[in-house]
């Protein structure tokens, strides 16, 4: 989707802009000058150039001629770089970070009911476990004030971009389905049943990574799953944000596709 091409882009960017930047070294420690490689039949005349006049480089300076020869190529490389740069630069600039498409799923005009029959999973067991009640986390229902596309509540913004990415690619999910691990219930934000065999898997979004007494709740939240044989990446799916590094449409999206589709 849109997403993932717009991080590809963005990627691809600061790719060649690290890559020209090296070039861009490796040239300014070569001689100065331009090398002009002038054919008469068989013989090549070398000639550096100052941009104004220039002189001949004898056969016994080959080796400046080399290095200038270098240079023009690696001189060239960079200007191809520079224009593809700016190619990625004029897409960057016309590109619509939201999705009319998906805009149309969280808007309130009655399209995303009508919708909701198209996004439904291909099985009817798990359209059923979908839509069969459940136990749901009660605490702070106050919070759940962001609308998705498959019409639950949820707590946040993220949580609302994973939930709609799951939707979209007909991925069946609870939102905060009671989860007993031991004597202990939690509810993780996504309990997930794979859309072709139907394995479950459970996605947590730790939204306040910057702060510490955060930070440890997480990590013993982890040290749960894990203790319980859930282990991150195998069956656990985890994201993360901190208030300057938001989380990344595209990282949700390239996950579902990896684990799911």
């Amino acid at each position: 989707m849109i997403f993932t091409l717009y991080s590809k882009m963005c990627s691809e960017r600061q790719r060649l802009e690290q890559e020209i930047t090296s070039l861009q070294n490796r040239i300014r420690e070569l001689p100065d000058g331009k090398l002009i490689c002038i054919r008469n039949g068989d013989y090549v005349k070398w000639l550096r150039s100052d941009g104004h006049t220039s002189t001949y480089i004898p056969r016994k300076s080959r080796k400046l001629a080399e290095q200038l020869a270098v240079k023009k190529y690696l001189s060239l490389q960079a200007d191809d770089l520079l224009h593809e740069q700016k190619a990625i630069d004029f897409y960057l600039r016309h590109h619509t970070a939201d999705s009319r498409a998906l805009q149309l799923l969280s808007d309130n005009s009655g399209y995303s009911e009508l919708l909701s029959p198209f996004f439904a999973p291909s099985s009817r067991e798990l359209q059923d476990w979908m839509n069969s009640p459940y136990e749901h986390n009660e605490n702070y229902p106050e919070q759940l004030i962001h609308k998705t596309g498959s019409g639950i509540l949820v707590r946040s913004k993220s949580e609302a971009i994973i939930a709609m990415l799951l939707h979209v690619h007909k991925v069946p999910f609870r939102y905060e389905c009671a989860l007993q691990l031991g004597d202990v219930t939690i509810f993780p934000d996504f309990t997930i049943r794979h859309p072709q065999t139907g394995q479950i898997f459970y996605w947590e979004h730790f939204g306040m990574m910057d702060n510490p007494t955060y930070q440890r709740k997480t990590f013993s939240k982890l040290q749960l799953y894990t203790a319980n044989e859930i282990y991150p990446s195998l069956q656990l799916l985890t994201t993360y944000e901190t208030k300057d590094q938001p989380l990344d449409s595209s990282i949700v999206e390239t996950m579902i596709k990896h684990y799911f589709l």
